[in-house]
C-alpha cells in the first residue's frame, strides 16, 4: 500500500471553510478513484496560519496515477484552491506502508 501526503496553508480565518471545501472536492474524488483505500484530513493551527495534510492510502502507485494522472508527484489543485492557500507546493509525498 502506498500512502500519498499531501501540504497546505491556509489563513486560520478560512481553516474551516477549507475543511468543507475539501469535503465537496478532494476526498469525494480520492475514494471515487479505483485503488484508494482511505482518505484522511489533518489540520493544525498555529497562529494565524492553518496547516492541512491529505492522507490518502492507495493499492499501488497505479492507483495512484489513475487520481494523479502521469506524475504521481506533482500535487493536484482544483481551481478554487486559489481562494484558500497561501502558496502552492507543487509536489507530495508518498510512502509504502507496511502492516
Amino acid at each position: 500500500m502506498i500512502a500519498r501526503i499531501w501540504h497546505g496553508v491556509t489563513p486560520a480565518a478560512k481553516a474551516d471553510e477549507y475543511v468543507e471545501f475539501l469535503y465537496r472536492t478532494g476526498i469525494p474524488d480520492y475514494l471515487a478513484t479505483k485503488g484508494n483505500q482511505g482518505a484522511y484530513i489533518l489540520r493544525r493551527i498555529e497562529g494565524d496560519q492553518a496547516h492541512f495534510l491529505t492522507l490518502t492510502f492507495w493499492e499501488s502507485a497505479e492507483a495512484v496515477r489513475r487520481f494523479s494522472g502521469p506524475d504521481m508527484e506533482k500535487a493536484y489543485y482544483y481551481p478554487e484552491d486559489d481562494e484558500f492557500l497561501l502558496e502552492k507546493e507543487p509536489t507530495v509525498m508518498h510512502y509504502e506502508v507496511f502492516k
